[in-house]
């Protein structure tokens, strides 16, 4: 078991708590849910250069899912892309910091927020790869209510069509979206199904399981001249007990009384790794 990525993960969802409690603002549970992929990838996986954010070489990321952008900026500035203290403007007036990725923000390579955006554009920046040689992958990361989207499936169409084995697609598979179950809302079942039929290869893996995530990224391409979809099954509100599975907590702030109690729950998750 990877503990130091465990240890940075409880880090990330108390700075994420504590953002969107200043903020009075943001989406808790959204964002508590990728926080375990993002921390994998940002901290094992991917290729990049923090003093230099455009480095021609670097892996691509995309959180296409922009409502979870908090564990995003939170990663950044925990890794130095900007000062920590600047996470206290986070949608504030004027702050670049706003409630969806922006990319006047260091380390974040586009705007995401309209949902259905993110997969196209990775699409687009996977092919660029191909054609110049170059051998970065690209990953986004994806809400599974986004999934209602008809350009995810032309995005899915397309990658398969240009055989993009340097794109991987993350599905943030939590079952909620803001109204409800998204099995209610617009059923995704047969969902493994759905992606193989459009030509990627499909790996389902608990998505807060840390091994797990880092054995199949370390591993991908899966197949050659294929993208790589992985559904990440994970729970909405993951690691504080009274916002997991709870719809309702999609956008929801804690108030003083529940950041404190959340925050217990996290110090207690930290002592049980033995910190």
């Amino acid at each position: 078991m990877e503990n130091s990525l465990l240890l940075k993960s409880i880090e990330i969802r108390r700075s994420l708590l504590k953002t969107i409690y200043n903020a009075n603002m943001g989406h808790t549970g959204s964002s508590l849910s990728n926080v375990d992929i993002l921390v994998t990838l940002f901290y094992q996986v991917m290729s990049y250069k923090v003093k230099d954010p455009t480095w021609e070489e670097r892996d691509r990321f995309i959180l296409s899912k922009g409502h979870g952008v908090e564990s995003y900026y939170c990663i950044l500035a925990d890794l130095g892309y900007f000062p920590e203290k600047e996470l206290d403007t986070f949608c504030q007036f004027k702050t670049r910091l706003i409630g969806h990725p922006n990319n006047k923000v260091p380390g974040v390579e586009v705007n995401t927020g309209a949902l259905g955006h993110g997969l196209p554009i990775a699409v687009g920046m996977a092919l660029a790869a191909k054609l110049d040689k170059k051998g970065y992958r690209v990953f986004v990361v994806m809400g599974d209510g986004e999934q209602a989207e008809g350009s995810i499936w032309e995005g899915a169409m397309a990658a398969s069509h240009y055989k993009l084995d340097n794109l991987i697609g993350i599905i943030d598979r939590n079952r909620l979206q803001i109204t409800g179950n998204t099995e209610d809302i617009m059923s995704l079942e047969p969902f493994k199904e759905k992606w193989q039929s459009f030509g990627w290869k499909v790996i389902e893996v608990n998505g807060h399981d840390i091994d797990e995530l880092l054995k199949v990224f370390n591993s991908t391409p899966k197949k050659k001249d294929k993208p790589t979809i992985i559904i990440a099954n994970t729970i909405k509100g993951k690691g504080v007990s009274f916002m997991e599975n709870k719809a309702a907590w999609h956008h929801k702030v804690p108030d003083k009384k529940q950041l404190e109690k959340a925050l217990l729950e996290l110090s207690s998750q930290e002592g049980d790794l033995g910190e």
